[in-house]
């Protein structure tokens, strides 16, 4: 493992990723301190039972930049954050297998039951993967105006602010309680394990270790 006093950081996400990647990192022999499972602790780096390995807990939309930018060496990223920012600096080596959903366009179930995506010619969207939606639209000829958002996407049809949306989607709950229905689906995510890719050239053992421990993990599960 990690020299420690130049230990590797692991970036990971907040929120519904980590819960899954949680005892997915404990199996590859990754354990946080007891702060880590702390509701109310304020804080966001923790050692692990590697002296070698700490932890950074962070937004999910982060997480790919603090490992592109090299302030971790290694996280767990959805392939859509991967799509959206395409940083030159991440090494994707392994599907986790976790965080499964959807990017959709998604828009009014009332829009929904006549409308046709293929005769679309324009559209204005809101979303937080303006990128991805250009490319998605671009590729079959299609405008595509981006409203960015980073939140409360449902409500931009209802309150007149576009017609549709492209979001994430697991269960399609939050899209149904707002009167939305998918019709087209843009990729399927899922969560992955990136590094970056300055650091595994200058520590390729004790990366390559960390990488076969999560491989190890995933295949045993």
């Amino acid at each position: 493992m990690a020299d420690i006093e130049d230990p590797l950081v692991i970036a990971l996400p907040k929120g519904r990723i980590l819960a899954e990647a949680l005892p997915l990192m404990i199996k590859a022999g990754v354990e946080p301190e007891p702060e880590f499972h702390d509701p109310d602790s304020r804080l966001l780096r923790f050692r692990t039972n590697h002296p070698g390995i700490v932890l950074i807990r962070v937004r999910s939309f982060d997480v790919a930049t603090f490992v592109a930018f090299g302030a971790a060496e290694i996280g767990i990223a959805g392939n859509d954050v991967l799509m959206e920012f395409g940083y030159s600096e991440i090494y994707a080596p392994l599907d986790l297998g976790i965080g499964h959903c959807r990017l959709v366009v998604a828009e009014p179930a009332s829009l929904g039951a006549a409308d046709n995506p293929a005769r679309w010619s324009h559209v204005r969207v809101a979303t937080k993967y303006p990128q991805i939606t250009h490319a998605h639209f671009a590729a079959r000829g299609v405008q595509a105006e981006c409203i960015k958002l980073n939140g409360a996407l449902e409500l931009a049809p209802s309150l007149g602010l576009c017609r549709r949306i492209v979001d994430l989607v697991a269960t399609g709950e939050t899209l149904r309680a707002n009167g939305l229905v998918p019709v087209e689906t843009i990729a399927e995510i899922s969560s992955r394990l990136i590094v970056n890719r300055a650091a595994l050239k200058t520590r390729p053992q004790e990366i390559g270790e960390v990488i076969d421990r999560f491989r190890e993990a995933v295949d045993g599960a």
